[in-house]
């Protein structure tokens, strides 16, 4: 069975219902079409189309959803699963940026090291140009737009560029290096 057939199989209004009631603790025909309020033969046919789909079971203990066949199908439609390290560098970069970084915010700094770094590069990148002059206020505020909602301050982050030569600091005025100058330990 595939994820299609299982649309065609729930794109009939009384299989749905018939399902539904089995979901809900259904566990005979006479209870299906019970608690569907369906004629039993429809009842009937339906519940048989979704057990011939291995949809719902019978057992002994009466009916039930048939939870590993869906299991299954979904496992199915996903298709294999990458390996964790089958990604580019860059893929990892983008994944680690969509994961601390929302609508040009910072939502909080990553606990890991590299992926710190990672962050705190991408916001250097961002918000100052190599070679120009900040004062401390333009840093600031420039910093204090990545932080507004989230759990970072400005002066934190404002710290970590310094230590990690994302940008140079001197008599109160901010540079950042040309590319490929900052640490990387």
């Amino acid at each position: 069975m595939t994820a299609e057939d299982v649309i065609g199989l729930f794109a009939d209004e009384t299989r749905v219902r018939v399902f539904a009631a089995v979901a809900l603790g259904a566990t005979s025909a006479t209870e299906v079409a019970e608690r569907t309020g369906l004629p039993t033969r429809d009842a009937l046919v339906a519940l048989r189309r979704l057990e011939d789909r291995e949809v719902v079971a019978a057992d002994a203990g009466g009916l039930a959803v048939s939870y590993d066949s869906f299991r299954r199908l979904a496992r199915d439609a996903a298709g294999p699963r990458p390996a964790r390290d089958h990604g580019t560098g860059d893929e990892r970069a983008e994944a680690v940026l969509r994961t601390f970084l929302r609508d040009g915010r910072l939502v909080k700094l990553p606990a890991q090291w590299n992926r710190k770094k990672l962050v705190l590069r991408h916001i250097a990148e961002r918000s100052f140009e190599p070679g120009r002059e900040y004062s401390e206020k333009e840093v600031d505020d420039r910093l204090r737009a990545w932080c507004e909602g989230g759990r970072a301050d400005h002066v934190t982050l404002r710290r970590y560029l310094v230590d990690l030569h994302h940008l140079h600091r001197n008599d109160g005025v901010y540079r950042r290096p040309a590319d490929g100058t900052a640490r990387s330990d």
